[in-house]
């Protein structure tokens, strides 16, 4: 299977087609099976409310769309945003049963608009695998799809030092980011600044 020629070379956001096929399998396994019992909790406590608008960046293969269904009525609405066509096909079969998921075909990093507004915005680890000058702009394409006193939600690592975490999490950790420079850059940052930003955006 070739590989589409990456847009960031040093992201490991971008995966191979074979990672892509098998990307929550992958999860699951470096997670040691976490993953999945941490991103339900995670989905319930974003008070989902059932007639909720909810777009989700970097939505992949629809696992997190499928888990934020069930907490909507026929009123509801969730569009997963993604660039892959792998995803998409995956993202399809496993949202079939629920009418009110889509999926568009759209980069998160360029600005772009649905002409519609959303009460949640959902990222879920995609942020970190972009150069901080791009993170700027999906910040404000996130922003710009939110109604006014809607939620912006982003699941991603902490700010930490890698070296002084416990073994079992480094492992998991450079097991999952590898070279993805952008990654170690990423938990570097002061995010309590960033969160002063973000209100900013949002009050604007």
């Amino acid at each position: 299977m070739k590989d589409k020629k990456r847009l960031y070379p040093d992201s490991r956001v971008e995966l191979t087609s074979f990672a892509e096929k098998y990307y929550d399998i992958y999860l699951d396994i470096a997670s040691f099976g976490l993953y999945k019992p941490f991103i339900k909790k995670v989905v319930k406590s974003l008070n989902i409310q059932p007639e909720d608008k909810i777009i989700d960046f970097g939505c992949g293969t629809g696992r997190n769309a499928c888990l934020m269904a069930k907490y909507l009525n026929s009123k509801g609405k969730i569009i997963g945003i993604d660039i892959s066509e792998i995803m998409h096909k995956q993202f399809e079969k496993k949202c079939k049963k629920f009418p009110y998921i889509n999926f568009f075909k759209e980069r998160i990093d360029q600005p772009f608009n649905l002409n519609e507004k959303f009460d949640k915005v959902f990222m879920s680890f995609v942020f970190h695998g972009f150069p901080h000058k791009v993170r700027k702009i999906i910040l404000q394409n996130a922003v710009n799809h939110l109604k006014k006193g809607g939620s912006l939600n982003i699941l991603d690592y902490s700010e930490f030092d890698i070296q002084s975490i416990p073994f079992l999490h480094r492992f998991v950790f450079n097991l999952v980011e590898g070279k993805c420079k952008y990654a170690y850059d990423f938990i570097k940052k002061e995010w309590k600044k960033w969160d002063y930003y973000i209100q900013l955006l949002l009050k604007t």
